[in-house]
């Protein structure tokens, strides 16, 4: 990982004490007196801005190593379960852009901070349940926080740093995420194996405990236009991204046919034309449809939905194969993935550093091009039941491609864009990801049980080939979607 230098600093303005602008009248952070001036590390701002969202990332999927251990514990049954991941994934994906909007009214720092109190009181919840209702409710809670704190983050880190420097600080912020992705069942399973099911929770106490001076030190208070806010946008949209995903993740295990499931997908297909009848000419929606104007906005949302839909509905399965198929406990399948998982850690630092030297376009295709390449490669190899020391330089191939598409496309997603949009921006990729995640566990699941699969150590031959297949497709959509990429960053407005 590239190195900042220790003079590196971003410069944060502090409000002098005089009255506040009319809100009515201007944005809050246009002040009318001169600003005093302080000087922050830049290493503590990405710091600042990182560590929360890295806790957020980790406990996505934190849980899937635990699930045993907890199912004999509360006496839980299969469909609760799901809801202890799925809990958390729809207050996670539906509450982002609500909360993009808040912080651009009452600050987003503000906003932020909250969600990490927020996040870690539900985790205390999570720890202390002694029901499954408990856990799942918990767990909801827990999503509900992690809302505030992951687009929030971006948009904090993308104000505070210079111009110059938010490429490769978007590029550490994007590994930061990828690794709490990448570490989620890792820790999971080496806590369950060491201490016990709660302890995955309680880790989140002394992070937050960290986070928090962080955040008031190092970073400034910031918020968007002054504008009302869009009630009916916003049941209208989110009640497309929660029914949406609820309904796709029940697919799999109540029937794509079955009348709920069915209902849900319509309504949710429904509500997005009705969401953008209601926003066009609205200045003031929840998501306003003038960023889609932006190249970098439109194509990195795109390449967001099918890279994410491809690669992690192949991490998915491919985690199960390890244990499975070749007879690894949960912690050895976590760490027998990192050759994938952990690479963006360092290359997403590297890809965002070069971002302004080469552009967008060169790194997003082919780190997307070598993820398609890799899950062929993988599929050939799981397929034919090769040992794991054959999958170790497709892993890698997927983590370096990974890597080189973290971060060009989490800073596409603001190319051009004024910074008093940023948090709706990334609130709106951050959701659009989430909701690929959801899609791809459920459509490649789908995909192997059609094929005849079975979570058996021979349920997989003729099933996981077809699937990580279709992974590979799904990343070739997102190729032809960067082909349209915006060439070098332009200037933010």
């Amino acid at each position: 990982m590239p190195s900042l230098p220790q003079e590196s600093i971003v410069t944060t303005t502090l409000p002098a004490q005089s009255a506040a602008p009319d809100r009515r009248t201007a944005p809050p952070d246009v002040r009318p007196d001169v600003p005093a001036r302080r000087r922050v590390p830049l290493w503590l701002a990405i710091a600042a801005t990182s560590l929360p969202m890295f806790m957020a990332t980790l406990d996505n999927l934190v849980l899937t190593s635990a699930l045993p251990v907890i199912q004999a514990d509360l006496g839980s049954s299969v469909n609760q379960l799901s809801w202890f991941l799925n809990a958390y994934t729809l207050a996670f994906a539906t509450f982002m852009l609500p909360a993009a909007t808040l912080g651009d009214r009452i600050g987003r720092r503000r906003v932020m901070i909250g969600g990490v109190v927020l996040f870690t009181a539900a985790s205390i919840g999570s720890a202390l349940s002694t029901s499954s209702e408990a856990l799942i409710v918990a767990r909801a809670v827990q999503g509900l926080g992690a809302a505030a704190i992951m687009p929030l983050s971006l948009t904090l880190l993308a104000a505070a740093v210079p111009p110059a420097m938010r490429s490769a600080a978007i590029g550490i912020w994007g590994g930061i995420s990828g690794l709490g992705v990448a570490l989620g069942p890792v820790v999971g399973g080496a806590v369950v194996e060491g201490v016990s099911w709660q302890a995955i929770f309680w880790l989140n106490v002394p992070v937050a405990l960290l986070a928090l001076p962080l955040l008031l030190v190092a970073v400034e208070e910031s918020r968007g236009t002054w504008q009302r806010l869009d009630l009916h946008g916003t049941l209208l949209l989110g009640g497309a991204v929660f029914l949406g995903i609820w309904g796709i993740v029940h697919g799999n295990d109540d029937g794509w046919t079955d009348p709920v499931v069915l209902g849900s997908l319509l309504t949710a297909a429904v509500l997005v034309p009705a969401y953008v009848l209601h926003a066009r000419g609205r200045a003031h929606a929840v998501l306003p449809l003038r960023l889609f104007r932006s190249r970098g906005f439109s194509s990195a949302n795109a390449i967001g939905l099918f890279f994410t839909l491809g690669m992690f509905g192949a991490v998915f399965l491919l985690s199960q194969y390890l244990q499975i198929v070749q007879g690894y406990s949960p912690l050895e399948a976590g760490v027998r993935t990192l050759p994938w998982t952990a690479a963006p850690m360092v290359v997403a630092p590297i890809a965002g550093a070069l971002v302004p030297r080469v552009g967008f376009r060169p790194l997003l295709l082919t780190g997307l091009l070598l993820q398609m390449g890799s899950l062929i490669w993988l599929a050939w190899l799981a397929q034919d039941i090769a040992p794991y020391a054959d999958f170790v330089p497709a892993l890698a191939m997927a983590g370096v491609g990974m890597g080189l598409t973290f971060a060009p496309s989490a800073t596409a997603v603001l190319d051009g864009l004024p910074e008093t949009e940023f948090a709706i921006a990334s609130s709106a990729n951050s959701t659009i990801r989430e909701f690929g995640v959801a899609l791809g566990i459920a459509l490649l699941v789908a995909v192997f049980e059609g094929n005849g699969g079975e979570l058996t150590p021979w349920g997989y031959d003729g099933a996981i080939a077809p699937a990580l297949l279709t992974g590979a497709a799904a990343v070739g959509v997102a190729v032809i979607a960067a082909l349209f990429a915006p060439g070098r960053p332009r200037r933010t407005a």
